[in-house]
């Protein structure tokens, strides 16, 4: 059984273990894009939108949440490739996805949200959304937060 659900692995580009087995890697999209001479493949287990996960109450140990970060990126944009753009409801969109991370923890489970202040800052993500993180990090390129939750 897999304990760990990445629900925007995009690239998987944080990952040093891309293939993890205890992972169920899973993302919107299933594609393999060409740009600057950079090939991107975006090959989740299974497609699933975040705002409502397949999956059932309480299935993961560690859930991971990298979504999209910025709402104007270039047509030709490696970020954008990488990891899409925020859509016009991305604050309803972020608030529900987070939600849903936390619905299919289990109990004393671990959330990982990954967050890069490339637009929006951290400050206004967490007034949008329903939970407190335990903690957080500032990566030393200064715009990613690492922000940790915990289900009780």
């Amino acid at each position: 059984m897999k304990t760990i659900l990445d629900v925007t692995c995009g690239s998987k580009s944080m990952w040093f273990d891309k293939n993890n087995e205890n992972t169920i890697y899973t993302d919107l999209r299933n594609e393999t894009i060409n740009i600057h001479g950079k090939t991107i493949q975006i090959r989740p287990d299974k497609i699933e939108d975040f705002r409502s996960l397949s999956f059932k109450d309480n299935s993961f140990k560690l859930v991971i949440f990298d979504p999209p970060h910025a709402k104007h990126l270039g047509k030709n944009s490696v970020l954008k490739a990488r990891y899409t753009t925020l859509w016009p409801t991305w604050q309803e969109d972020i608030r529900i996805g987070l939600n849903e991370c936390i619905r299919v923890l289990e109990k004393d489970g671990i959330l990982i949200f990954k967050w890069s202040e490339i637009e929006i800052t951290t400050n206004r993500i967490l007034k949008i959304i329903d939970h407190k993180p335990l903690f957080g990090h500032t990566s030393n390129k200064g715009k990613t937060i690492w922000l940790i939750f915990i289900k009780k």
